[in-house]
């Protein structure tokens, strides 16, 4: 019985301090953004922060549209019928020469998109756009195959990637392209990413919650203290050369998160990222529950997929010991879903034994303010004037936490365990306002086997937090209390979401996304 103890406590202390850890960087990398908003962090000549300069300025050096670079759009769609135009019109109308810029839009489709493509490509050939319609006799490699099948046939010295759910602005490029004339050595340039729907429902608000505090103040943070940080996979541009760069190598297809792993590996071999804030390409949130989590697992396993391929060159690399620590800990980050299940599992046996862990452990309660505090900052910097309103939803966001750590775990075990998998883009439907409707589309997601794992984790929560309340230990039923809200919360509303296709639940799907 003492060794159960004592392994108890070791298996809690473990997971108590892993999570301070990562609520401490939270509150770093807010005090980190600090510099980004108020020193010349991204250089002075181009410092959006500066009122004297006018928006395009910088393109005066090319005294006429000869000049100006080849740019090539890249655009990755797969299946994406009920937004695939409005990406390619998006694109169309970029305030660019024509002779200047080729569009490719790389079609893994299956079914109707590839003639809404077709169509849409020919009429804006006959309008004199050099744009191309490239489609492949497989899915090898999924989007990162796509984008290195299709780079061969790219014309620009530049190339921005935007994903299928994206309405990018019509001056991107020529708010983007100048920043590299800060140095030879920047590698890419990342947008921020704003939100089409916002507003359609809670579960979109807390998501633009957290994608707001990802960008004003992670990307920020990292950005100003000269750590490495990742490619988000849309709303960027590429430097030619840096993708080819033999010491670099181009797209690889081995990891589902083929953004962080290129951005990684460059700036492993010493290209430069550049982070501007300033520039927003709003994309569609996804409205379905179902998708959110399906993102989610492909970030979480994707990142620990690139943490296990670049940890080795990490730790040889040249990198401060500052840069390294924070590249551990940024692509490491979806391991904090498995302490959270680990706690939720330890927590039951720890009530039961009376067993109660090392006191010195509540002082690192203190990092739990840090997620909070960063999500804050960060809307108190982009609406200084509505920014309480929208960190109301900080609640909601903190039970989506809690109740996505079992689908995450899956995800960073299958990593872990070097289970390849099939990636599984996240559904979207063209929803802007709150009269658009998803409920009816072929896009929809049924209800996942997993649901019934967070069913049962939702009443194992429920019966620890009675236990832990009988027995006096409030303060571990008030913990126990957000997994019984977060679980709660996926069930109740996937179940509810799901209400049109419960007949069909058990039929067999062609692709689950737990197998």
């Amino acid at each position: 019985m003492p060794f159960l103890i004592y392994l108890l406590q070791f298996i809690y202390t473990t997971g108590v301090i892993g999570l301070a850890i990562f609520g401490l960087n939270a509150l770093w990398l807010t005090w980190c953004s600090r510099s980004y908003y108020t020193t010349t962090a991204i250089g002075d000549r181009l410092n959006p922060l500066r009122k004297d300069i006018p928006k395009y300025a910088l393109l005066d050096q090319w005294a006429s549209t000869d000049d100006w670079p080849h740019v090539t759009i890249q655009l990755p769609v797969y299946n994406e019928r009920h937004v695939v135009e409005r990406l390619i019109d998006a694109c169309a109308a970029m305030q660019y020469p024509r002779a200047r810029l080729q569009i490719q839009v790389l079609d893994d489709s299956t079914d109707l998109t590839s003639l809404l493509i077709q169509r849409r490509v020919q009429q804006l050939q006959e309008c004199g756009y050099h744009i191309e319609h490239i489609q492949r006799p497989d899915r090898v490699g999924y989007k990162a195959g796509a984008l290195a099948h299709a780079f061969a046939s790219a014309t620009g010295e530049f190339i921005a990637i935007f994903d299928a759910d994206f309405e990018p602005p019509a001056d991107f490029l020529l708010q983007t392209l100048p920043h590299f004339q800060q140095s030879e050595s920047i590698g890419f340039v990342q947008a921020r990413w704003g939100h089409l729907n916002y507003e359609y429902s809670p579960i979109t608000r807390s998501q633009a919650l957290a994608l707001d505090g990802h960008f004003l103040i992670e990307q920020a943070g990292r950005q100003s203290a000269g750590y490495a940080f990742g490619f988000n996979g849309s709303a960027g541009l590429w430097r030619r050369t840096c993708i080819e760069d033999a010491k670099v190598g181009g797209w690889h297809i081995d990891t589902l998160c083929e953004d962080l792993d290129l951005s990684y590996r460059a700036q492993l071999a010493g290209w430069q990222p550049l982070f501007l804030n300033h520039i927003v390409a709003p994309a569609e949130i996804p409205p379905q529950l179902s998708g959110f989590k399906r993102q989610q697992f492909r970030w979480a396993k994707g990142s620990i997929q690139t943490l296990l391929k670049c940890a080795p060159h990490i730790w040889h690399s040249s990198w401060s010991a500052a840069k390294k620590v924070q590249g551990f800990i940024h692509l490491g980050s979806y391991l904090l879903h498995p302490l959270l299940l680990v706690l939720l599992l330890i927590s039951l046996p720890l009530t039961l034994l009376d067993v109660h862990p090392l006191w010195p452990l509540a002082y690192l309660s203190v990092a739990s303010v840090g997620p909070p505090l960063l999500y804050a900052v960060a809307q108190r910097r982009l609406r200084p004037a509505h920014w309480l309103r929208r960190w109301s939803y900080i609640g909601v966001l903190t039970l989506l936490g809690f109740g996505l750590c079992l689908s995450n775990t899956i995800a960073v075990g299958q990593a872990l365990l070097g289970r390849s998998g099939q990636f599984l883009r996240t559904p979207k439907f063209h929803v802007q306002s709150n009269q658009d409707r998803w409920q009816n589309s072929v896009y929809r997601l049924p209800l996942e086997p997993i649901f019934f794992g967070e069913l049962s984790l939702f009443l194992y929560a429920a019966v620890t937090a009675f236990i832990a309340a009988a027995s006096g230990r409030w303060w571990t039923a008030l913990f126990v209390l957000f997994y019984v809200g977060g679980f709660g919360l996926m069930t109740g509303v996937e179940l509810w979401q799901s209400k049109p296709s419960l007949p069909h639940f058990f039929v067999k799907s062609k692709a689950r996304l737990y197998n």
